[in-house]
């Protein structure tokens, strides 16, 4: 399993972003939710915090005593990617910079803890949407090492070192970095009806930011970045939810 991340977990890809501040290019869209977006020019309320130049969502979230996954899951953001004066709900009891929007990416996963898929079973229902898109398995291995709860957001699957990962389903590619830490070699892809789906761990990532990929096109090798052990982390997100990929991938 993955081990815990600063500052406290793992976060949404974990991230201990060493990704952007403001204004990088290759970074994975931030979405425009409500108060949050971007310019905005009321002060900043209890529990809120006003994006200033040069700010990552790690240094905001160790000013503020929270995790950047927390920080994530708060706001509705779909990347690390900050924009100036963006404005993030920081505490509990401030007022949401989330609309609730579902087109927004949300944050890509909450990797695992150790013990955090106690109870998660193997076993997934079809989703009823499943063949919305045309899943495919994105590396040869069907061995679970951790499986989806609500604290990993995804799965991790045994793999050994150099071996292929494939995109799941047609789509862009929307970042490809290593600005997470946590999550290693990062690679997030776009798909159609509002699906996107999260490659960590990689040791070597081989498409760029921008670019269409086909269901099965090799995209990066397993490596070990960021994690005890050889694996994919992978991710499917339905309008910005995590879902179960077991729920959509075929069986095997």
């Amino acid at each position: 399993m993955m081990k815990r991340k600063s500052p406290v977990l793992i976060g949404s890809l974990v991230l201990a972003i060493a990704l952007a501040g403001c204004g990088t290019s290759s970074r994975a869209p931030v979405s425009e939710l409500g108060s949050g977006r971007a310019g905005s020019s009321a002060p900043a309320g209890p529990g809120e915090y006003i994006v200033k130049r040069g700010d990552t969502l790690y240094k905001i979230s160790r000013a503020n005593n929270v995790s950047v996954s927390q920080l994530m899951s708060m706001n509705n953001l779909s990347s690390p990617a900050l924009e100036v004066g963006q404005r993030l709900r920081v505490a509990a009891g401030g007022s949401s910079a989330s609309s609730g929007s579902a087109s927004t990416d949300s944050n890509v996963a909450g990797s695992a803890t150790p013990g955090a898929a106690a109870g998660a079973s193997l076993d997934a229902t079809p989703a009823s949407d499943a063949t919305s898109v045309s899943w495919g398995w994105p590396v040869a291995s069907t061995k679970i090492i951790t499986p989806f709860s609500s604290s990993t957001r995804g799965i991790d699957i045994e793999g050994k070192l150099g071996d292929s990962v494939s995109a799941a389903a047609a789509g862009t590619v929307s970042y490809v970095g290593n600005g997470l830490r946590g999550l290693g070699n990062l690679i997030l892809i776009s798909h159609s009806n509002g699906f996107i789906s999260a490659y960590a761990h990689n040791s070597k990532l081989l498409v760029k930011n921008g670019q269409k990929v086909t269901k099965g096109q090799k995209i990066a090798e397993v490596g070990q970045s960021d994690t005890s052990s050889p694996r994919l982390h992978f991710e499917i997100r339905r309008r910005g939810q995590p879902v179960n990929p077991l729920s959509y991938l075929p069986r095997r």
